[in-house]
């Protein structure tokens, strides 16, 4: 099963989605993350996922386009952005959707904004575990 998740900038929601996905569908399934935009992966995101025991680190943020020639079984738009902006993929892919608040846009001190990513993290955390469930 390939799975294919897709966000805005590719840097904080979707990159903690591929993250999950992958650790709950282990060889089950490939899952790719992109962005309708390339913003780089937020520090911030690979933090709060280490904390969780998930390694970000080493992803890298992806534009949509570079995954136009492969078959995804599964596209996940996690933000109403990137399912607004979501090209068209010659696929037979079945099209998912829940859009988490982008954690990139909390304000307040370091604290504050981090129990917001954390918050998010556990949203998708929680989606990703469901969704392989169903669909692994």
């Amino acid at each position: 099963m390939r799975i294919l998740v897709l966000c805005t900038g590719n840097s904080c929601r979707s990159q903690m989605a591929q993250g999950y996905l992958q650790h709950f569908a282990g060889k089950r399934a490939e899952v790719y993350s992109a962005g309708v935009e390339t913003h780089g992966v937020n520090p911030r995101a690979i933090a709060i996922m280490k904390e969780d025991g998930i390694d970000i680190s080493r992803h890298t943020s992806n534009n949509v386009d570079e995954y136009r020639d492969l078959a995804f079984d599964h596209v996940i738009t996690v933000c109403d952005n990137a399912k607004e902006r979501c090209p068209w993929f010659p696929t037979t892919a079945q099209k998912h959707h829940h859009n988490f608040t982008d954690p990139a846009k909390a304000t307040g001190n370091e604290a504050e904004i981090m129990a917001e990513f954390r918050r998010v993290r556990d949203e998708i955390k929680a989606y990703c575990r469901n969704f392989i469930a169903q669909h692994a």
